[in-house]
């Protein structure tokens, strides 16, 4: 069984393929060529099933499981915000660090220093079978300034429950072992096993 990811982020990649060593992991761009998908949905799981759909509708095997996953951050005194904007949060070919900086300049025009947040993690299995979703999440806070080089996203600006670092000062074996992916992976982990059956 292949598993295909229904992503060309690179990050994400390296991630995901670290967690499933005992599978054959591949991009869906080794399969089939890189494809735009409206990610329209009001939800990170509705965006992740709609990237996890098409894409195994394109390459259409019984012998591969397509995972997408869609993540990103929210701050509740931002109304929730960015949200599922979080990869296009400051235009639509932003890169993470203009999303970094847009957040952080947020923070800094309300004066806010330090806020609570959290990363949400939808993941999406296309199969033979249906399609499934698990969800992970991870608490903390965010702060008005990046810290570290380490991990992707708004990482450098957001501090775990229990931390006093944030995650792009963290170490990625230590952000793998409780991140908002981790959670999700282990679940999605799971129902992939007991589909293989």
């Amino acid at each position: 069984m292949k598993i295909v990811l229904a992503s060309s982020n690179k990050g994400k990649i390296e991630e995901i393929k670290n967690f499933f060593k005992d599978f054959e992991v591949i991009p869906y761009t080794e399969i089939i060529d890189k494809i735009e998908i409206e990610e329209n949905g009001k939800t990170f799981k509705e965006n992740a099933q709609k990237k996890a759909k098409e894409i195994y509708e394109k390459v259409k095997s019984d012998d591969i499981i397509v995972l997408s996953d869609d993540s990103g951050i929210s701050v509740p005194i931002l109304n929730n915000a960015p949200g599922i904007y979080s990869a296009r949060f400051a235009g639509e070919n932003a890169s993470d660090k203009d999303n970094l900086n847009k957040l952080i300049s947020l923070l800094k025009e309300k004066n806010i220093k330090k806020t609570e947040a959290f990363y949400t993690c939808a993941i999406a299995l296309a199969t033979k079978y249906g399609i499934f979703t698990t969800h992970g999440w991870l608490y903390g806070d965010v702060i008005d300034e990046a810290k570290g080089e380490n991990g992707f996203g708004y990482d450098p600006m957001f501090i775990p429950k229990g931390y006093d670092k944030t995650v792009g000062e963290l170490k990625k074996e230590e952000k793998d072992k409780f991140s908002h992916r981790t959670k999700a992976l282990k679940l999605a982990k799971i129902l992939i096993k007991s589909l293989k059956g």
